[in-house]
This record gives structure tokens, sequence and C-alpha cells, in this order.
């Protein structure tokens, strides 16, 4: 972890970087912005603590907590509610065993997120796994994604 922070610090000091960019390269090398990688930052660039966990928590591009191996996102708007997305939303948290408290499975395979559109309603209710959007989703065929992730890991 230090090798990479201390590349992350580096670059902030010779490009005059600022407090957001730092969190984006936090993000980029861990996947999630760790209270110790934010910590040791600020400590070695003097700057308090709370102005990372400010922008990280304003931002919904960061996550203060290990995200999964396997990124499954859900939408939530209107046309994807109207033609099932609770379903399948309900259906995975029960598959993966993850609660309305959390995100990630215990094992780190599998995230689930909800988001408030995707920007695909023609082909509603749309998911996304691992960046790669999926329309007309069923719990059928959300089952058959996970079984295929499971088999892949």
């Amino acid at each position: 972890m230090n090798e990479c922070l201390d590349k992350i610090i580096d670059n902030y000091l010779e490009n005059e970087g600022n407090v957001l960019t730092i969190l984006q390269d936090i993000e980029k090398y861990y996947g999630y912005i760790s209270e110790d990688a934010v910590c040791r930052i600020a400590r070695e660039l003097d700057i308090h603590p709370s102005r990372f966990f400010g922008i990280a928590s304003f931002y919904s591009q960061f996550h203060l907590k290990p995200r999964g191996k396997n990124i499954i996102t859900i939408c939530r708007g209107t046309p994807c509610h109207i033609k099932g997305s609770e379903k399948i939303l309900g259906r995975m948290r029960m598959e993966l065993d993850v609660s309305r408290d959390e995100e990630t499975t215990e094992d780190q395979l599998f995230t689930l997120e909800e988001v408030n559109c995707v920007g695909a309603c023609g082909i509603s209710p749309v998911v996304a796994i691992n960046g790669q959007v999926h329309g007309e989703m069923d719990i059928n065929k959300m089952m058959r994604e996970i079984s295929k992730l499971r088999a892949d890991n």
C-alpha cells in the first residue's frame, strides 16, 4: 500500500494536484477510499482528513468500503421500476445474501448497487453487470448471469 500512496503523493506535489484527484487515484488503485490511505496522505500533505471524507461522501463515484469483484447495478428509475426492477433487486439480495444495509457479499465477489437511472429506459428493466448494460432483464436472465459469474470465479 505504501508504494502506491507514495506515487499518489508525488503526483500531487509534482502536478499541483487537488484533493479530488488524490481521491480518484486512491479509488483507482484500491477500488475504494480507505481510511488508512486518507489518513496517511492527509498527514503527509498536512491536509485535514475531513476535507477528503467530505468530498468522498459527496460524490457517488467514490466508495468508502471495499467493493466486490463483480459490480451489479440495478436501475430503479420509473420505467425500470414499473417493469420489475424491484423484484430483480429483491431476488438478488436474497441470492447474494446482501442486506439493505450492505452492498458487498462477504466473499467480496459481488457488489449490488442501486441507481436512479441508467439512461436506457427504452430497454427497461436495465441491469449493468461490470459496466455492461443488459436490457429487458428478468429474474431468470439475472440468475443465469450470476451463475456465469460464479463459474468464472
